[in-house]
């Protein structure tokens, strides 16, 4: 007997679940509070099923049959009530959570819902505050790049105004024949080269600067030691160092090998010492120096300049596009347009590396991290 009530209270319990399965299946995309109506009524149809089916074959007396019957059918509408007041509860919290949604505007961040919601609506409340955090991040980048690429096209456009402006007038100059001595026509032509190769650099470092920013930039990493990096940018430099009368210091340890591209790490350092240089005064020194941080598994190269500073409200912009920390904008001989601290930040973090600026001593020092090669 046993093993018939068990058999057919099991069928009767699969058919009504099958039921439910498919009941639910229809009213998949409807609220919560139905399906959860939808599960207690089924678990009160399957559990009614298998006490008729029990009572039925104990042979129960009709009066003890039907107060079995009513106490399973009570505790079922008490089940049903309990899931309804449940599923309120779930779709309260959901409503709350998409009017907190809703309620994002382009002036107003979001704002988690007040109260307590269910685990599950909670973890969505977090990741959508996380998410909108990562958006409005992202706007403010935006922002600063667009203020960026419009800065720049004006300090731009002013730098390749004033040469071409002066080598239209010596041009004209030579073509007219207002200039016919030797020595003048010498001294334009050497003043036209130079602002040629001065306009070609600053065209270099455009193309360099939208290759990093459309991540374009393809590199060609190898294992190379630092010190000899340092060694080849130190040299590059040297002629100009000697023209404003800086001197050149540098200091590595013997083994500090790193993976990177070499003519872009190259480039990067050279920026670094090419721009302490240019505001280092005469008889003031630039430091190069390259240490390995073995706590932190990386390495360190910086250069330490005479500058006398940059002020705190300027160091956060020192690496953004065109900035140069002075009113003037016209540059001098050897003067860029503002690009090569912006370059070196997008070659370093190509290399999976950080460069930082800091005052100390008499100037300011930057420094590139970039991972050890063990």
């Amino acid at each position: 007997m046993i093993i018939q009530i068990v058999a057919v209270t099991a069928g009767l319990g699969l058919l009504a679940g099958g039921f439910g399965l498919a009941v639910l299946q229809v009213l998949r995309g409807r609220s919560i509070a139905i399906m959860m109506a939808v599960v207690a009524v089924v678990t009160v149809a399957a559990t009614l099923a298998g006490v008729v089916v029990i009572t039925i074959e104990m042979i129960i007396e009709e009066h003890s049959q039907n107060i079995v019957l009513t106490v399973v059918a009570i505790a079922g509408l008490v089940g049903l009530g309990i899931a309804m007041i449940v599923a309120r509860q779930v779709v309260a919290a959901s409503r709350r959570l998409v009017a907190a949604v809703e309620a994002v505007t382009p002036s107003r961040d979001y704002v988690r819902p007040s109260g307590r919601l269910p685990a599950e609506l909670a973890t969505i409340s977090e990741a959508l505050a996380q998410a909108y955090e990562r958006l409005r991040e992202g706007r403010e980048r935006e922002r600063a790049l667009e203020g960026a690429r419009r800065e720049l096209v004006a300090w731009v456009s002013h730098d390749l105004r004033t040469p071409l402006a002066g080598m239209r007038a010596m041009v004209e100059a030579l073509e007219d024949g207002v200039v016919s001595d030797g020595a003048t026509v010498r001294r334009y032509h050497e003043q036209i080269r130079l602002e040629v190769e001065r306009l070609a650099h600053m065209v270099d470092d455009l193309f360099e600067l939208s290759r990093i920013h459309a991540g374009a930039l393809r590199l060609s990493p190898r294992r190379i030691g630092l010190g000899d990096l340092v060694a080849d940018a130190l040299a590059g430099v040297e002629a100009l160092a000697l023209a404003k009368g800086v001197r050149l210091a540098g200091e590595a340890e013997p083994v500090l090998p790193v993976y990177a591209d070499a003519a872009e790490l190259g480039r990067a350092v050279r920026n670094l010492v090419v721009n302490a240089i240019r505001h280092t005064p005469a008889d003031g020194t630039v430091l190069v120096r390259a240490v390995a941080d073995t706590g932190a598994g990386a390495v360190r190269l910086s250069v330490a300049d005479g500058c006398g500073g940059i002020p705190e409200e300027d160091l956060p912009r020192v690496f953004d596009v065109a900035f140069r920390g002075e009113a003037a904008r016209t540059p001098g001989p050897d003067g860029g347009a503002g690009l090569g601290l912006a370059i070196t930040r997008g070659i370093v973090e190509a290399h999976q590396g950080a460069v930082e600026v800091a005052n100390e001593g008499a100037g300011c020092r930057f420094e590139i991290t970039l991972p050890a090669l063990s």
